[in-house]
């Protein structure tokens, strides 16, 4: 996720869910075997980019999906709705579901997730996706060769460059340009 993600994270949960947010950075102030004071005498502002970066580090995994899942539960339920209600699992209306399935319906879930990109942000069903593939030891088979198949549902996942225009041929009987030549400079 990007940075400014993880920090937007942090401020919703700083304005909205304050319970949260506090056992957050209680969390993960002991994680970094640091009093939770130390990190609340800074400003706001700077209270969540330390989170936000103290999130990404190795031993904070625990925290971060609990933070992420009670931030799309909070902030996103509608989409977790949507979601929920197009792969056809039961739910409480909000968005948490008690009996999950074995597995998931390849169409439902193709045709679900492209709902999904096209009405919200890209990054968050992202994210989404991927906690809710966590919610099973092993997650879904479907869910995992979707993710494995479409490149916008990946991490890390580097757009493929533009390819690079040939060269125009010199149309017949015009010259071709002259290559420049470049300009050196010797050095004494």
């Amino acid at each position: 996720m990007t940075p400014e993600r993880a920090e937007s994270v942090f401020q919703y949960l700083r304005d909205e869910q304050r319970d949260v947010y506090g056992a957050s950075l209680a969390s993960l102030a002991a994680n970094r075997k640091l009093r939770p004071v130390f990190i609340q005498k800074k400003k706001g502002a700077e209270q969540v980019a330390w989170m936000a970066k103290n999130i990404r580090l190795r031993g904070s995994e625990e925290i971060a999906e609990h933070v992420l899942q009670l931030w799309l539960m909070q902030a996103h339920n509608e989409m977790l709705v949507q979601f929920l209600d197009g792969v056809g699992i039961e739910h409480d209306g909000e968005g948490a579901a008690e009996d999950l399935p074995d597995d998931l319906d390849a169409k439902k879930l193709k045709k679900t997730v492209d709902k999904l990109i096209a009405d919200h942000d890209e990054e968050l069903v992202r994210i989404y996706l991927h906690v809710f593939q966590r919610q099973r030891s092993d997650g879904f088979a479907a869910l995992t060769k979707l993710i494995d198949e479409t490149p916008a549902l990946q991490f890390g996942a580097e757009e493929e460059p533009a390819p690079t225009p040939e060269p125009e041929a010199p149309i017949e009987g015009e010259a071709e340009p002259e290559a420049k030549e470049e300009e050196t400079s010797e050095e004494e």
